[in-house]
């Protein structure tokens, strides 16, 4: 029995093809509930990517930047992103699987749960797959919250699970 929060990736999927949620009308998500509407394809998390995030957020922790001291006093052996980095890229990951065509503004709105039950290594594949949660119609738009897990190539537990809300508004 899994506890809440957490996800073990199911082998099943592993080789499942990316797949996005294209809408003409912004109300129709609203039949998404409780539905997969979006895999990416699987992305490499490069060194460079992790080095550029430590340097804009001034986050220079040894574990994320220095893979000599990484590969002896980590408990990883290698340098791991930083929580924050995944948590960043689900902006563009909700633009590349949810599109609706009426929609002319999306805001970031905020976030209700976030976890980061494993570290993802330099080097490591990680794929996004979007759940939407709930969805409110409000005044020329609506809100929702999708929960988005980014699950690690040929790992158990994912990086990041986190729900997340935005506005959409089709004014």
């Amino acid at each position: 029995m899994q506890m809440e929060g957490q996800c073990q990736i199911n082998m099943d999927t592993l080789n499942q093809k990316p797949h996005k949620t294209s809408l003409d009308n912004l109300f129709e998500f609203e039949n998404y509930i409780g539905k997969e509407v979006g895999l990416t394809s699987w992305v490499e998390m490069p060194q460079e990517k992790i080095n550029s995030f430590a340097e804009v957020t001034e986050d220079m922790q040894w574990i994320h930047i220095d893979s000599k001291r990484a590969e002896i006093e980590s408990p990883y052996k290698k340098t791991v992103a930083h929580g924050f980095l995944m948590l960043s890229m689900i902006s563009k990951i909700i633009f590349d699987v949810c599109h609706f065509s009426d929609v002319k503004i999306g805001i970031n709105y905020g976030l209700d749960r976030v976890r980061f039950p494993s570290a993802t290594k330099s080097g490591d594949f990680y794929r996004a797959r979007v759940t939407l949660v709930e969805f409110q119609k409000i005044k020329m738009g609506a809100k929702y919250k999708l929960k988005v897990v980014f699950e690690l190539k040929d790992q158990d537990k994912p990086a990041c699970i986190a729900e997340v809300l935005f506005l959409a508004y089709n004014l």
